[in-house]
């Protein structure tokens, strides 16, 4: 029987558990996305907390980039040594650490996917590409590249909001060319033993959005294209959550991320109000998914995985009641038990 709590391999990186931390706004880099004290004490925490997996938070490489404050960036070389210590810091713990890459907008304002020209679309897929090689020189174990949640990237795969009419738009081969496009110029300009992943939506629960059939063929061929590892998502950011219809409290993407994992072979990683180690061991043992990744609950207990190896009947303790965004201080969870140490947080 499969456990959470089996050390696997996703390509090289050897890890200790199947639990990833998804990738967090932290809302603790300066001014110019590098990360300050405070964002490195987060990830010591995660790693001393016992995590299998960290994927940071978004990241943008464009210095014209539209983002929330306080946003990680590496949009130039002079960036790379800024990420010194939190590797460092990480890999000490004995924990892998992928960078997640993601262009939201630029301008000031959140772009729309039938904004781009063929020359926009092609500086972004060059911007990708030498963004991993930053990452990669910055010590990263990998990269993941953010397709989900509506973003930038992912309205290409919305047949409703995709209505271009060039070779980026129409059918589910042109909505995928994107994204295929970004995650083949990654792995030419990094090295083989290079992890590339992606996050991606199963669907934007949107009526007749066409992301699935876009996201099953794009999963497809990504595997054949040698993809380290598929994070599997859903909804749009800004939309109710967890999306209305679905038929799970807990674990909601899980027939989606059964299927990409049956027909691709490629380790899936399942987010989405993953709370409950008896319900993702289930899952573990009856479909292909293979790890499974948290955001918030890793907020409230940062050493979630050491708690759930002593206590598998435990329940995260996170509410989901998302006011952990809503700090002046930080993306820090309000409720967490030990408020000494959260004050350390405040500079």
């Amino acid at each position: 029987m499969k456990s959470l709590f089996d050390p696997t391999r996703i390509g090289p990186l050897r890890l200790k558990n199947r639990l990833v931390r998804s990738a967090t706004w932290e809302a603790m880099a300066d001014e110019s996305g590098r990360p300050t004290s405070r964002l490195v004490r987060v990830y010591d925490e995660l790693a001393r907390g016992g995590v299998g997996l960290i994927i940071t938070s978004a990241t943008t490489f464009a210095p014209d980039a539209t983002h929330p404050p306080r946003m990680l960036a590496i949009n130039d070389d002079s960036c790379i040594p800024s990420y010194d210590d939190l590797v460092s810091t990480v890999h000490k713990l004995g924990t892998p650490v992928i960078m997640q890459l993601v262009h939201p907008g630029r301008d000031g304002i959140m772009w729309k996917c039938t904004d781009a020209t063929r020359g926009d679309i092609r500086s972004m897929v060059l911007g990708f590409g030498k963004a991993a090689v930053r990452a990669q020189r910055a010590g990263f174990d990998g990269v993941q590249v953010h397709a989900a949640h509506g973003y930038f990237l992912s309205q290409f795969m919305n047949a409703r909001r995709n209505t271009r009419t060039d070779e980026y738009g129409g059918s589910v081969e042109n909505r995928a060319r994107f994204l295929l496009e970004i995650m083949r110029e990654i792995m030419i300009r990094t090295k083989k033993e290079f992890p590339v992943m992606v996050k991606i939506n199963c669907s934007d629960f949107e009526e007749d959005d066409g992301v699935y059939d876009a996201c099953r063929y794009a999963c497809r061929q990504l595997a054949e294209d040698g993809v380290a590892a598929i994070e599997v998502s859903g909804g749009m950011s800004g939309a109710p959550f967890p999306p209305p219809g679905l038929p799970y409290e807990e674990s909601i993407f899980r027939n989606y991320a059964a299927e990409i994992a049956k027909t691709t072979g490629v380790p899936v990683i399942l987010v989405g109000l993953n709370r409950s180690p008896s319900v993702m061991t289930r899952l573990l043992n009856t479909t292909g998914i293979g790890y499974f990744s948290l955001s918030r609950p890793f907020l409230r207990q940062p050493d979630l995985a050491l708690f759930w190896k002593k206590n598998p009947a435990e329940p995260s303790a996170c509410l989901s009641c998302d006011m952990c965004r809503k700090q002046p201080y930080g993306n820090v969870c309000p409720f967490r038990e030990d408020p000494v140490r959260q004050i350390c947080f405040l500079e």
